[in-house]
């Protein structure tokens, strides 16, 4: 399998990502001679770098704000980023930009460890917080999970009347505390979090039993996740939605299996 020209993170901001050091320590492991690196990519910028990125051969990953965007510029999606209607993995293929969404598997790994150490069963009813790519990727998961009703709250009603019409048993909520309540897993896919101590749900509007999945990750977690935990919710942040994400991406990349446990150990 061809080598792409390089590897390369987009977003906006970038240098909070986890991402580069995740992806390096597999890279070195496997004998692999490539580097991934963060690009700050702007808004205005994003179609030009993709142009750039083309003509290179290179592949990579897309993350906050880019991930619809880029989904709308590739030149073929796969089925599962169809599913998501985001893109958050890419790679050159005869001259066309393919897109991936290898956020839907690892949002899926995520919610099924987290709930295991619950020692729950699979939610019936799940809040997701946000309308963004990465929320789409978690509706797109929460579907193929048997008979899960699906509720969504978003600061903008109409992003997520939208996703909600996009799939089977869900349904937007423009009250939050209504949309909270009886879940039995409450996951925030907005940025809240990630470089401040805001909480995207009061801890007074959490059902007692539900599970916390907070896809924010940061030094010593968020906030929220401290807050959940200290109230007795089984809680998570996004660490292992992220490395099992850059595993599947590593593989698309590249046709081998990275070691996870390398990954791991990389945020240590």
């Amino acid at each position: 399998m061809k080598l792409p020209a390089r590897l390369v993170l987009l977003g906006h901001p970038v240098a909070h990502s986890l991402s580069p050091r995740i992806q390096n320590a597999a890279l070195r492991v496997a004998g692999i001679p490539l580097e991934y690196a963060a690009l700050d990519v702007l808004p205005e910028q994003l179609g030009a770098t993709l142009r750039t990125l083309r003509a290179e051969g290179a592949a990579g990953n897309i993350t906050i704000p880019h991930k619809q965007s880029v989904f709308d510029i590739c030149d073929h999606v796969t089925n599962v980023a169809e599913r998501a209607g985001a893109v958050n993995a890419f790679w050159v293929q005869d001259g066309e930009l393919i897109g991936d969404n290898t956020d839907v598997a690892g949002f899926d790994f995520a919610a099924r460890e987290l709930m295991l150490s619950a020692r729950a069963e699979m939610p019936e009813r799940v809040t997701l917080i946000g309308a963004g790519g990465a929320a789409a990727a978690v509706a797109a998961a929460v579907r193929d999970w048997d008979g899960a009703e699906l509720v969504i709250w978003s600061r903008t009603p109409q992003q997520a009347s939208a996703l909600a019409q996009r799939f089977a048993l869900t349904r937007a909520e423009p009250d939050l505390f209504a949309a909270v309540r009886g879940a039995d897993l409450v996951i925030n896919a907005t940025p809240l979090g990630m470089s401040d101590d805001l909480l995207p749900v009061p801890m007074e509007a959490l059902p007692p039993r539900c599970a916390v999945l907070d896809l924010v990750y940061r030094r010593g977690e968020t906030a929220w996740i401290r807050a959940a935990r200290d109230a007795g919710h089984t809680a998570s942040d996004g660490l292992p939605m992220l490395v099992e994400q850059a595993a599947r991406s590593f593989r698309r990349w590249l046709g081998v299996e990275p070691n996870r446990e390398v990954m791991w150990g990389a945020l240590e």
